[in-house]
């Protein structure tokens, strides 16, 4: 990895950086060997080849995008949870170890596209693909009640779409927390219509995307957030300069997350 490239990219407060990852087409065209052993039992525990390959290629391009952050090469970024348990593992929100300066991050995976969102602050992000109305009905009545009733509310053909929105801001929020769904996804309302439900201290809202799927990020704080969105395509994420190429890309698309509880609180009386 080139000097150039060291630490080239940096976020600050108030910002986000989301960054799109293809699938591999092949798994011999996936450097497994940036991974570490925990990573690799995890990806041969997949059954299916397509699961196996949207794994490797997630955590492949996790290390090569906090590459260009923290100037550490990919195979050397050491990820461990962010606190330890009685047995001394580490569980929760994952964090780069031993990397001084490193950014906050989250990595999320769904049927075949992959997203890492990247931040000063605390974070998490999730990408779904949109269910099927079976799946919607399925999953109701784990909802907090107001999720419920707002979703109950639309016509049923939009409402696969908004469960989508809904449950990658529930997620997302989770993980940032770093419980994930240890938590009951009852407790807490991520409600789109009544943002002032939602959980305080922490602003969370959907990114666009496709239509196929559905993704949204979460951070700790408040104020609106600017987030940038790169789509890193397959022949600079599996180039052999690929860190290079990942810290000179463009910045892409450009949108904004609204603290939409703020403005609530705002516009009262």
């Amino acid at each position: 990895m080139s000097r150039e490239a060291a630490g080239a990219l940096a976020v600050r407060t108030g910002e986000v950086d989301v960054w799109l990852l293809p699938p591999s087409a092949s798994p011999l065209d996936v450097p497994g060997h940036e991974l570490d052993p925990r990573e690799r039992e995890r990806a041969a525990s997949y059954l299916r080849a397509r699961d196996r390959r949207t794994y490797l290629a997630a955590h492949v391009g996790l290390r090569r995008v906090l590459a260009a952050y923290t100037g550490v090469a990919p195979g050397r970024i050491v990820l461990a949870g962010e606190r330890s348990g009685p047995d001394g593992r580490r569980r929760g929100r994952p964090e780069v170890v031993g990397a001084s300066g490193a950014p906050q991050f989250s990595l999320s995976h769904s049927h075949g596209l992959a997203l890492v969102a990247v931040a000063a602050v605390r974070i998490g992000t999730d990408v779904q693909r949109v269910p099927a109305a079976g799946t919607v009905r399925a999953c109701l009545p784990a909802l907090h009640p107001a999720e419920r009733r707002e979703l109950l509310a639309l016509p049923e053909a939009r409402r696969a779409a908004a469960f989508g929105r809904l449950w990658t801001r529930k997620e997302a929020y989770l993980k940032g927390l770093g419980t994930g769904l240890a938590r009951a996804p009852d407790l807490d309302c991520l409600s789109e219509a009544d943002p002032s439900a939602r959980p305080p201290g922490w602003v969370v809202g959907n990114v666009p995307l496709c239509r196929s799927h559905a993704a949204a990020v979460a951070l700790s704080g408040s104020g609106d957030q600017r987030v940038t969105l790169r789509s890193v395509p397959e022949e600079i994420l599996y180039a052999r300069d690929a860190v290079e190429r990942i810290a000179r890309m463009g910045p892409g698309a450009r949108t904004v997350l609204r603290d939409r509880a703020a403005t609530v609180g705002r516009s009262g009386p």
